[in-house]
């Protein structure tokens, strides 16, 4: 049967079906294919999106605004000063008023319960760009990139996530193998692992599928053959600075180095959704680095760099399945 996603919101991969993600992995290779050769492709010419964004980002916001613009549409940006969302104005109004004016709603920022909210009320597509829990579209782009690397197919390939497994990154990982049969390890301390109702969950999925899900603190016996390997920064957007000092003692263990590389698959890639802080080059690196000392955080700048490393595609690759996602709910 014919998949149609039109009119569908895109707020947390647990919505979708296997053959639904992979529609959407499909349409992201067509579209990128479009893009490298050049291709017009403003198949949604006339309509207009509006992007809501709480917490700020680069990758985000240039995907969504590259991708809407190639596919020939009006693109407004909100950022956390433009909009009366949450202050003056509920969440359910704000829904109901940008609706009338717009096709499609992107909304980054804080709980899913704010997604969902404006979800329920907009009445017309809205897409989740990052919340505390999930991250879904860039799942999209992590398995498109990891579907690049491995040709062959990935059922059954193993995916480490190392360090602060309980992130919203960590958590939709875990739904996205689970939902497209990969065997799924989240390696980190006991405190930072993801909630017990979301690993159970995803173990009902994963039994269906032929996947796995495993928790760890041990770094040998996660990444024995894996053939991904990702990993986060250590502190999220919105988080404490107070939380350096205890995240750094806790994560240090789970640095990916050039050692862990060495314990994966020996064609294993490296992933990482980026920010990272890998070198004393941002304001934040130089300041860890002067208040304890260390010039590398999650990911050892050796291994950030090296042929293994696969985060610019990763990242490039964040604008074809963001389009992907919004041609197929607005098409």
């Amino acid at each position: 049967m014919a998949i149609n996603l039109k009119g569908r919101h895109f707020l947390k991969l647990l919505d979708f079906t296997p053959g639904e993600i992979n529609y959407l992995l499909q349409l992201s290779k067509r579209f990128k294919e479009l893009k490298q050769t050049g291709t017009p492709h403003r198949y949604l010419e006339g309509k207009n999106i509006v992007l809501l964004f709480e917490k700020t980002s680069t990758r985000t916001r240039c995907s969504f605004e590259v991708a809407g613009m190639d596919l020939g549409m009006g693109v407004t940006y909100l950022d956390p000063g433009s909009s009366q969302m949450g202050k003056k104005e509920s969440i359910e109004d704000t829904a109901r008023v940008l609706g009338r004016m717009y096709d499609g709603i992107e909304y980054r920022g804080y709980g899913q319960n704010i997604v969902e909210d404006l979800a329920a009320h907009a009445g017309v597509p809205v897409w989740n760009g990052l919340t505390t829990e999930f991250h879904p579209t860039q799942m999209l782009a992590d398995i498109l990139t990891v579907e690049e690397n491995f040709p062959q197919g990935i059922k059954g390939k193993k995916l480490v996530f190392m360090g602060d497994a309980q992130n919203n990154v960590a958590n939709s990982l875990m739904v996205v193998c689970s939902k497209l049969g990969l065997h799924f390890a989240a390696c980190g301390p006991k405190e930072q692992m993801p909630k017990p109702e979301l690993v159970e969950t995803c173990k009902k999925i994963a039994s269906e599928t032929g996947a796995s899900i495993q928790l760890t603190s041990d770094v040998k016996e996660a990444c024995a053959g894996a053939h991904v390997i990702y990993t986060d920064i250590w502190v999220s957007m919105g988080e404490p600075d107070e939380l350096w000092a205890q995240r750094i003692k806790l994560l240090e263990p789970y640095r990916v180095t050039k050692n862990v590389m060495a314990m994966a698959d020996k064609e294993a890639i490296f992933l990482h959704c980026l920010p990272s802080f890998h070198d004393t080059k941002t304001t934040i690196g130089a300041d860890i680095a002067k208040k304890f000392g260390i010039n590398e955080m999650e990911v050892a700048d050796e291994v950030f760099r090296s042929r293994q490393s696969k985060v610019f595609d990763e990242a490039e690759n964040r604008m074809h399945t963001i389009k992907a996602v919004m041609y197929a709910t607005l098409a």
